[in-house]
Parts: C-alpha cells; structure tokens; sequence
C-alpha cells in the first residue's frame, strides 16, 4: 500500500473497477446487499444470532435474466487467494470464503437473496443465478486450478489476469 492508502480504499477501488466492467458487459450492480436471512434460516446454517451476510456485489443483466452473486476479494496486500482455501469445506460457515466453503450456508443464502430480489422486483423465478469470486491477487501461480475448481462447481471466476484483460480492453 503506498501512502496515505488503506486497506477500505483499496478493496473500494477494486470494487470500483470491477463494477465498472460488469457494468460494460451489460450488468446493473449493487454493491453491499445485504441478504435477509429469517431466524429458521439462521438456525438452518447452524449460526441463529449471526447478522445478515453481505454479499459484495450483486449483478443483474436482465437480457439474460441472469443474476451473480460475486464476492470480490482484492487482497493486494497479502499473498492473495489461495486454492486451499477455496477447497475447505464447513458444515458450519466459516473464514473468508462462506459461500464457497458451505454448502449449507450457500444454499441458504443464495435461496434468500434469490427471494429478496423476486419480492423487490429485480428477479423472477425463472432467474439464474450463479456465485463468483471476482480476485484482485491470487497466490503464486494458482489462478488456472482456482478456475478449474470454480468451473466444475459451475461458479464464476475472473482471475486478477482477468481483471487486467478487461479493463485494457474497456479502455481501447
């Protein structure tokens, strides 16, 4: 980080160009959705006094009427994502990586966050949607089998290599 530069504006300005891509390939964002879990809902992941999960980014194109629910991790100082963390699995939700690592607590949330986005008009049941990682830094060497592992859950993935393709081809 250089100076004056914290750990809130990085992971803001990552953010930031990520939505702004999402954006270009015809995608209405909203960032910080929090997702409305009912207290059967907490009981059923195990956590009944946890608060609402928070989803970074949430990404509608309504042509497709496609939904993804990203998280998006820019990590710029630490060595990145790691492919071990992305294998765990929890019974009970746990780290960074929840959605991803429980299967449980993603099938939960994403079901209530589906739900919330019928009731608010912004879905219906016939939307898709799909859970990404969109990653700022990833651990040496391990973006192909992080993409592998998310390509065979049928999960998103853009690589920091992904970013960076995207952002010079939107300023071209």
């Amino acid at each position: 980080m250089g100076p004056g530069q914290n750990k809130m504006t990085m992971t803001d300005g990552f953010e930031n160009s990520v939505c702004k891509l999402l954006e270009a390939e015809g995608y209405w964002v909203r960032r910080g959705v929090r997702v409305n879990l009912t207290q059967d809902e907490k009981r059923a992941i195990g956590k009944s006094s946890a608060p609402r999960p928070i989803v970074d980014l949430v990404a509608l194109h309504f042509g497709r009427n496609e939904l993804l629910a990203l998280e998006a991790k820019s990590y710029a100082d630490t060595p990145g994502v790691k492919l071990a963390q992305m294998q765990e699995e929890h019974e009970v939700p746990t780290g960074r990586f929840k959605l991803f690592t429980s299967e449980r607590y993603r099938t939960v949330v994403l079901a209530r966050l589906k739900q919330d986005l019928i009731e608010a008009g912004m879905a219906n049941e016939q939307s898709t949607l799909t859970l990404g990682l969109l990653a700022g830094k990833v651990n040496q060497g391990q973006s192909q089998a992080i993409r592998e592992l998310m390509a065979a859950r049928g999960w998103l993935f853009w690589s920091p290599d992904d970013v960076k393709a995207k952002l010079a081809a939107l300023q071209d």
